[in-house]
């Protein structure tokens, strides 16, 4: 662990949160990394962790909902993303991405992402992901906040814990 992921996860700890573990998600999926995942130091790059986490929210809720997310008359659009890194990811090894929600609002959805890779229970990485409902009916340009869709709140209703 390089003195930059040990300082995260000091500084993580420390807040009274701890360290997320696979009990901690609801939905599972697994993904391939890529060789041109790692960046020049032989890890993870960061805006990788990125593209996981929106795959991972996109992807449950294509197939949760049976419908194309893009063709509804509300789409989500990323408000607000963040991530805690606790230990480094790489390449070849597969990725276990574990989702939950953390709050379904009228027109907001607060998600949790988990990075797991290999048998630990603790999280590699967990990152923050926030979708906000818009209209799609009026083009490009400023859209205002809208509902989330019934098919779609369902779907994120059934990934709370408890």
């Amino acid at each position: 662990m390089t003195g930059r992921h040990e300082r995260a996860e000091s500084a993580c700890s420390g807040s009274g949160s701890g360290r997320p573990t696979r009990a901690d998600y609801v939905a599972w999926r697994t993904v391939t990394t890529r060789w041109r995942d790692d960046d020049a130091y032989g890890h993870l790059n960061n805006a990788t962790y990125y593209e996981l986490f929106d795959t991972a929210v996109n992807a449950h809720l294509f197939e949760a909902t049976g419908v194309n997310v893009r063709e509804l008359p509300a789409i989500g659009i990323v408000a607000e993303t963040g991530c805690r890194y606790f230990r480094e990811l790489g390449f070849p090894e597969p990725i276990e991405t574990g989702l939950v929600v953390d709050r379904v609002g009228n027109s907001s959805v607060v998600y949790r992402i988990g990075l797991f890779q290999g048998p630990g229970d603790e999280a590699a990485a967990e990152g923050r992901f926030v979708h906000v409902y818009v209209d799609n009916t009026q083009g490009a340009g400023e859209r205002p906040v809208v509902p989330i869709p019934p098919e779609i709140r369902d779907v994120v209703l059934r990934l709370q814990q408890g």
